[in-house]
């Protein structure tokens, strides 16, 4: 039984999600001593969908479910509107919303072992916004401010009151579930952090936090920065749309992105096509093969992401013959999903009805 496995196990299956533990003591403990913790990712419905919050999303949530989570996925629609997402049209982000649902059941989500959880039903509870204004009273306005990243807004902008609401409502999310670890990005760790500070002050607890990498944009990366300054920056952005794979590419718009994108030979640190490598394609085939004509020592099959590297670092593989690799595998990834918005007519009109709006920062 799922239950039944080894703690070490659990622990190493949760490590591969996470890039950031905090603590792995106390999530030690929590697996000790709870038969089946909850954990928590959350999403503002935004636009089109990314593979890095489709199929890596994917990945890393049944990771979790497997070892031995019960998994809440909140669709918050009206944080979204907070953040001014679509103008604040509620009606146009719980499409969205809607849409990303139907993208995870395409490429592969358990979706069945998923609780979905619209904040708009959240806040028709007054307990929950008793939950906010607790929040809310524990902190400062310039403590707020901080935690702004999670938004995709920095300190020096001016935000709306509604935005300084934004991190005391996801603070409460966090308690109002019931979650024991917050499993979102590395971009969220502020808030995050913000809960273990006030949890238990606010008669609550204290959550554990599991931070997920962050995909790198196809584009060079910046020079400057501190370390989680730097990974927000790479990170793949709708805003930049020949920086990111779509969910419903096609096989031309893959190829194109990815015969572009930044791949410096011989180069593993930063290199957005060796991190489609790891956290991506070896998640999902067990080996893949290079083609290369004869002249260039022929096609190479390779077993694992360490061998990869191994041949790549040593510039026994061309960034050319890696991307053309990259690109036939992802492509094979987003088959089924493009499939699916091409012969299923619910999705179908989803997906025109989301490409038809206009996006709002």
């Amino acid at each position: 039984m799922l239950f039944k496995m080894d703690i070490n196990e659990r622990i190493k299956i949760l490590r591969e999600v996470g890039e950031e533990i905090i603590s792995e003591e106390e999530l030690i403990e929590l697996l000790k001593n709870k038969k089946e913790p909850v954990a928590y990712d959350g999403f503002e419905p935004s636009g089109n969908i990314h593979i890095a919050q489709g199929i890596l999303r994917a990945i890393n949530i049944s990771k979790i479910i497997k070892a031995g989570f019960k998994f809440k996925v909140l669709i918050a629609d009206w944080h979204a509107a907070a953040n001014n997402k679509f103008n604040g049209d509620l009606e146009k982000i719980r499409i969205v919303g809607e849409y990303f649902k139907e993208v995870w059941k395409a490429c592969g989500m358990d979706t069945d072992k998923v609780e979905f959880i619209w904040a708009s039903d959240l806040v028709k509870d007054p307990e929950y916004w008793k939950i906010v204004l607790n929040v809310a009273r524990a902190n400062t306005v310039t403590r707020i401010i901080r935690t702004s990243q999670i938004m995709g807004r920095s300190e020096s902008e001016t935000l709306s009151a509604a935005q300084i609401l934004y991190p005391c409502m996801q603070t409460a999310d966090i308690f109002y579930l019931k979650v024991d670890v917050a499993q979102l990005g590395m971009d969220q760790r502020k808030v995050n952090v913000l809960a273990r500070e006030i949890g238990e002050k606010l008669g609550f607890w204290k959550p554990i936090i599991i931070s997920h990498h962050m995909l790198m944009g196809l584009g060079k990366p910046p020079d400057t920065g501190n370390t989680l300054e730097k990974a927000i920056a790479m990170k793949m952005s709708k805003s930049i749309p020949d920086s990111s794979i779509f969910m419903t590419d096609t096989e031309q718009e893959i190829k194109q992105k990815i015969s572009k994108a930044y791949c410096p030979e011989k180069q593993i640190d930063e290199n957005p096509i060796i991190e489609y490598c790891k956290y991506i394609i070896f998640e999902k085939f067990e080996s893949i093969e290079i083609k290369r004509p004869e002249k260039f020592g022929g096609n190479l099959h390779i077993k694992s992401y360490n061998e990869l590297v191994k041949l790549f670092s040593n510039g026994e593989i061309h960034p050319i013959d890696l991307k053309t690799a990259v690109a036939y595998y992802i492509n094979e990834l987003i088959k089924p999903v493009r499939e699916h918005f091409e012969n299923n007519k619910h999705a179908k009109e989803l997906k025109e009805k989301v490409m038809s709006y206009k996006t709002t920062r």
